[in-house]
């Protein structure tokens, strides 16, 4: 019997046009800027082949070397300045869908919570990316 996964959703809006927006979410360097969830980690290394069937990864690290991790997945959808879904590496889904309004634009991202750890740990973890994001955006 096959049982369906929590989803989790975060969200913000950014105080950008969607066109940086949608650059700054998808280019490397970039994204070695803002994806961490706390100070103590970073980002040194990302790839993005932002194209449906295309590969992305993205090198996560405590900065005292204590632990880290690859954070991957495939591309499922890409609608530019719109939408990406993709498929993690074990298999959990996420969409993500950036709504343009002027000189703003709102992200909402659901994804399929995994099974370690509790569901409000992860959303908290996702939304603090998403904040380090926006603020990231907003500030460049």
């Amino acid at each position: 019997m096959e049982t369906k996964a929590t989803s989790i959703t975060v969200e913000t809006t950014v105080n950008a046009p969607v066109q940086k927006v949608w650059e700054y979410w998808n280019a490397p360097e970039h994204i070695t800027q803002w994806c961490t969830a706390t100070e103590t980690w970073h980002t040194p290394k990302a790839e993005n082949d932002l194209r449906i069937g295309g590969n992305f990864t993205t090198r996560m690290e405590a900065k005292d070397g204590s632990f880290g991790f690859d954070f991957g997945g495939v591309y499922d959808e890409v609608v530019p300045n719109e939408l990406i879904s993709y498929t993690m590496g074990d298999g959990r889904k996420t969409k993500i869908v950036f709504s343009a309004d002027g000189d703003r634009t709102k992200i909402t991202e659901t994804f399929d919570a995994e099974a370690e750890n509790p569901v409000d740990m992860q959303r908290a973890g996702w939304q603090a990316i998403l904040d380090n994001f926006k603020q990231h955006t907003e500030n460049n």
